[in-house]
């Protein structure tokens, strides 16, 4: 019971655990910064399959369980100044932490690496096949059926020299997801 309300407060869903798998839908999207291609912003759109391998380990502030991912990304799309590309992604390499829950809150850091397919070059003059290896830092809301997720990932998109020109697009994103986590019993 809620001792302001006096009502009965469901418990936030389960957070994760060693054997257990997160579904999670998200969009997101941010903008160039130093380093590469300047004046063009990404959006992408997709979807997360995760497993929680490990139980707890490491001391106090890093104490978290490892988990490993695997994303979709059926929307891509690059705002350049001479044209927007579409394309689709594939992340089959997800290296996730996630932190020990802290009330509501499981933050997490994640790397990932994957590909991106697309009908026109990305970054303009460059190549239609680029890598896209990224790093996050977020948290899950956990809700009683659901958890939201808001992460700041930094993507990098590159054809890691497949074309003759490789400047690489840096960008800054805020993605926002609805996901899932749970556990077989």
């Amino acid at each position: 019971m809620s001792l302001i309300t006096g009502a009965a407060t469901l418990p936030a869903q389960v957070a994760p655990q060693r054997g257990g798998n997160e579904f999670q839908v998200w969009a997101g999207g941010g903008h160039s910064v130093p380093g590469g291609t300047s004046n063009t912003e990404p959006f992408n759109a997709g979807g997360t399959l995760g497993w929680v391998i490990t139980d707890p380990h490491w001391p106090w502030l890093l104490r978290g369980r490892f988990e490993y991912t695997v994303s979709v990304v059926p929307v891509y799309l690059i705002f350049q100044p001479a044209s927007t590309a579409y394309g689709a992604g594939f992340d089959p390499l997800g290296l996730k932490w996630d932190f020990v829950r802290r009330g509501r809150l499981s933050p997490y850091l994640e790397l990932t690496g994957g590909t991106l397919f697309s009908g026109k070059n990305i970054p303009t003059y460059t190549n239609t096949v680029n890598f896209t290896p990224s790093a996050a830092f977020g948290t899950h809301i956990l809700g009683q059926k659901y958890n939201w997720n808001v992460e700041l990932r930094y993507l990098h998109i590159s054809n890691a020299g497949l074309g003759m020109y490789n400047p690489g697009l840096n960008t800054v994103q805020v993605r926002l997801g609805l996901g899932r986590f749970w556990k077989r019993r």
